[in-house]
């Protein structure tokens, strides 16, 4: 390894493994059990206290979850990180830690339709109301904060259109404010772009997508930038009080700057209990090890695909960043130089019509609810993933009637374009 320490590479390989101590085994076992034996009562007693760190019930921490933690926390900078079932999971844990019923937070509007129904419909059970704000605009963001506002949240680069967000300009607002900036680095992943190095305090992923990368196990996770000052009285109680299920413990106190991550775990997780599965984050460990490779066949194929199809007759207009004259490509240069990423929207002339025809034509591509797999995918936002938001927020998400979005995958980029050539022949 450099003097500088090891590279991306090298972290997306190694990070938090070692040979397994029993057998040697070099990569991270499945430790497929519930529970975990004590040392004797005293031992337990420490880890039930939060006195000394170790393994108890799977649902709450299991050692190949372990590995994933340390290993995406390396890769995004982070203090530690907590692995949970999916990437709601992940956000339902980050708000259950920051908020008490009546407070809201500021939300961008250019968000994956599934966290737009989350925020805007469950979350209103527990009283915890959003706000929404426009990503292109920071000083909506502003606009929209009182008292009870706990929290921002935004999407490094916004599915479905696949636009980047100035993530440093809505950080400062978060700061103005004395509030965490919390952002979704799904799409980019950390070989793209590191949020917390532009102002953000805390990350989530949807593990199933591209860091997993093979759309073959469900997972999510959040990740403690160690920035944020939670001590602030009555603000944050859950991290800044005494918890009486642990003795009193202030949490920031005595965990200093993963107190996020271990509050997530040990007073969400611990309860709610959606826990990832040995066996799942085995696979996405598995998956972040050709996670650089991916990332930048990704951005190759798609880079490809994106110019032919803005030179077809039948296609009105394509939205991809790293087009050199597409708006957004300013700041796709200044987070993301390596690439703009996989998944990005384009439309056709003919409208809905014409859109349902061309994916019901595709052959390669594969019709269905997820991105960043190996595999080229294809769907129609509007009536699938964004079919619960209503006509004006599925605009405003980047997702109206006549949009498709592609996730392209990493095969022959001139396999890629052939399928959609044939189907565009078809309309």
């Amino acid at each position: 390894m450099t003097k500088a320490g090891p590279g991306f590479s090298t972290l997306a390989i190694h990070a938090g493994a070692q040979p397994d101590p029993t057998t040697g085994a070099r990569v991270t076992p499945i430790y497929q059990t519930t529970s975990f034996v004590f040392d004797d009562t005293d031992h337990a007693a420490a880890l039930f206290g939060l006195q000394q760190f170790g393994n108890i019930y799977t649902r709450i921490m299991n050692p190949t979850q372990a590995v994933l933690e340390e290993r995406v926390a390396a890769l995004e900078g982070g203090t530690a990180a907590l692995a949970v079932a999916s990437g709601h999971a992940a956000q339902l844990l980050v708000f259950h830690t920051i908020m008490r019923p009546g407070d809201n937070f500021v939300a961008a509007k250019q968000l994956y339709g599934g966290s737009a129904n989350q925020f805007g419909h469950a979350f209103k059970s527990f009283d915890w109301q959003v706000r929404w704000a426009d990503c292109a605009d920071p000083a909506s963001f502003d606009a929209k904060i009182d008292e009870r506002t706990k929290g921002i949240f935004i999407e490094s680069l916004a599915n479905p259109g696949g636009t980047f967000v100035d993530i440093a300009a809505i950080a400062e607002v978060a700061r103005r404010h004395g509030l965490p900036l919390i952002v979704d680095n799904t799409m980019a992943t950390p070989y793209l772009l590191r949020p917390l190095e532009h102002g953000a305090d805390i990350v989530v992923h949807s593990l199933t997508k591209f860091i997993g990368g093979h759309g073959n196990s469900m997972g999510g996770i959040i990740i403690d930038g160690g920035t944020f000052d939670w001590s602030k009285s009555g603000k944050y109680p859950l991290l800044s009080e005494p918890r009486p299920e642990y003795a009193g413990v202030v949490l920031h106190e005595v965990f200093g700057n993963f107190a996020f991550a271990i509050a997530a775990r040990v007073l969400g997780l611990r309860d709610f209990g959606p826990a990832i599965s040995p066996f799942n984050a085995f696979m996405i460990l598995t998956g972040i090890e050709t996670l650089p490779l991916r990332m930048q066949r990704h951005c190759d194929n798609a880079l490809a695909v994106a110019k032919w199809l803005k030179e077809r007759d039948k296609v009105s207009w394509v939205r991809y960043s790293g087009l050199e004259h597409d708006p957004n490509n300013a700041l796709q240069m200044r987070y993301s130089p390596k690439g703009a990423g996989a998944v990005f929207t384009f439309g056709l002339k003919g409208g809905f019509e014409a859109g349902k025809r061309f994916v019901e034509g595709l052959e390669l591509f594969s019709h269905l609810a997820n991105i960043g797999d190996t595999r080229s995918l294809v769907i129609h936002p509007a009536s699938t993933t964004h079919r619960q938001l209503t006509p004006e927020q599925q605009v405003a998400a980047g997702a109206g009637p006549d949009v498709i979005r592609l996730s392209i995958g990493i095969e022959d980029v001139a396999d890629i374009i052939a399928d959609l050539e044939q189907s565009l022949a078809k309309i």
